[in-house]
C-alpha cells in the first residue's frame, strides 16, 4: 500500500430534535471521516469522538493526520494498534482500511474478513431520557414500529420512566440504560422492580472504575458493561461481575478488535451486544458485521439523526436491511 494517501475531515450532522441522556442533550453530532487513496482506490471511515474519554472531533482529526506517514509508507491493519490507541482515530482509519482493501481485492470485506455474509439484523431504537409522561409519549409515538427499545435512565425515579414507557409501548422488549447512574444504590433491587416491563439487560449500572460494587450482585436481569468494557484488555475484570458486554467500534478502535472482543467475549460465556454513539450509516457500517449473532444490536445512529447519507442503510419496523453500499454488506 505504498504511496497511500490518508486525509480527515470533520462534518456536522442535525439531530432529529435532542438526544438526551444523563450527561446532557445534544442537537448536532460532529463525525471525523478518514479518507484513503491509493491510486484508482478509496476506502472510507466514520468515527465520533468518545466524550467522556475528553475526545474531540478535533483531537480524533489530528489524531488521524498524525499517522499519515506510516500509512503512506504501508502501515497494515495488524500494526494500526501500534500507531494509534483504542478509540475513534483508529476506529475511522481501521475501517478505511478494511474499505480500501476490499476496493483492491474486489471482495466484500465480510468476506475479507472470513465472515458470513450478513443477514437482516433487528436494532433497538432509542427513547431519549426525560420525564415519564414524555418518554410515554416518545414510545407511544414508535409502538409497533419498532419491536426492541432502548430508554436513557438516570437514577432517581427510573421504575417510573421504565413502566411508562412500557404503557406506551407494551410489546416492545427493552433495554435500559443506566449511563452510571445506580451507583450506591441496591443494583438487585432496581433490577427486580424491572421485572414485570419487559426488560431484558441493563447496561453500565456503576461507574466505570467502580465495577467491584458489583461483586456478589445477582440481578435477575442479565448486566452489560459498557464504559468498563471498551476492548479486549478490559474483559478480565468484567467476568462475574457482567453477564454481556456492549461492543463499540469507536471504543475498542475499530472493526478489527472488535472481532476479536467479540469472539474473546463469547469464548468467556458473555453475551453480546454491539452499539454505536450518534453517527451516519457509513460509521455503523462496519458494526453491522460484528453484530451478525448478538443477542442485542443498538445501531440506531442514523435514526436519530435528521437525515442520513443518501447511501445508507435500510430501516423496515427496527429491521436493518442492507449495508453501507456493497463492500459492507
Amino acid at each position: 500500500m505504498t504511496g497511500t494517501r490518508l486525509a480527515a475531515r470533520i462534518e456536522r450532522w442535525p439531530v432529529a430534535g435532542a438526544f438526551v441522556i444523563a450527561r446532557g442533550a445534544k442537537t448536532e453530532v460532529d463525525v471525523v471521516v478518514a479518507t484513503l487513496a491509493d491510486g484508482e482506490a478509496r476506502g472510507r471511515g466514520e468515527a465520533t469522538a468518545i466524550y467522556y474519554h475528553g475526545e474531540t472531533a478535533e483531537r480524533v482529526r489530528d489524531q488521524i493526520l498524525a499517522i499519515a506517514g506510516p500509512i503512506g509508507e504501508g502501515a497494515s491493519r495488524a500494526e494500526l494498534a501500534a500507531l494509534l490507541p483504542r478509540g475513534a482515530a483508529r476506529n475511522a482509519v481501521d475501517a478505511a482500511l478494511w474499505e480500501l482493501d476490499s476496493r483492491r481485492c474486489g471482495v466484500p470485506v465480510w468476506r475479507l474478513a472470513g465472515l458470513a455474509e450478513p443477514k437482516p439484523i433487528v436494532t433497538a431504537f432509542t427513547i431519549s431520557l426525560g420525564e415519564p409522561a414524555k418518554m410515554e409519549a416518545d414510545a407511544k409515538a414508535v409502538a409497533g414500529k419498532y419491536p426492541l427499545l432502548k430508554l436513557k435512565l438516570a437514577g432517581e425515579g427510573d421504575v417510573e420512566r421504565v413502566a411508562a414507557v412500557h404503557r406506551g409501548a407494551p410489546d416492545a422488549r427493552l433495554i435500559v440504560d443506566a449511563n452510571e447512574a445506580w451507583t450506591g444504590r441496591d443494583i438487585a433491587a432496581e433490577a427486580a422492580a424491572l421485572l414485570p416491563f419487559r426488560v431484558e439487560l441493563i447496561e453500565q449500572p456503576v461507574r466505570a472504575g467502580e465495577d467491584h460494587l458489583l461483586d456478589g450482585v445477582r440481578s435477575p436481569i442479565p448486566l452489560c458493561a459498557d464504559e468498563s468494557c471498551q476492548d479486549r484488555a478490559d474483559l478480565a475484570r468484567c467476568l462475574g461481575r457482567y453477564q454481556a458486554v456492549n461492543i463499540k467500534l469507536d471504543k475498542a478502535g475499530g472493526l478489527t478488535e472488535a472481532l476479536a472482543l467479540g469472539r474473546e467475549a463469547r469464548a468467556a460465556k458473555l453475551k453480546i451486544m454491539v452499539g454505536c454513539m450518534l453517527s451516519t450509516s457509513l460509521g455503523i457500517a462496519p458494526a453491522f458485521l460484528v453484530a451478525q449473532g448478538a443477542e442485542w444490536a443498538d445501531l440506531d445512529g442514523p435514526l436519530l439523526l435528521a437525515r442520513d447519507r443518501p447511501d445508507g442503510f435500510a430501516f423496515e419496523r427496527g429491521r436493518m436491511l442492507n449495508a453501507q453500499g456493497t463492500l459492507w454488506g
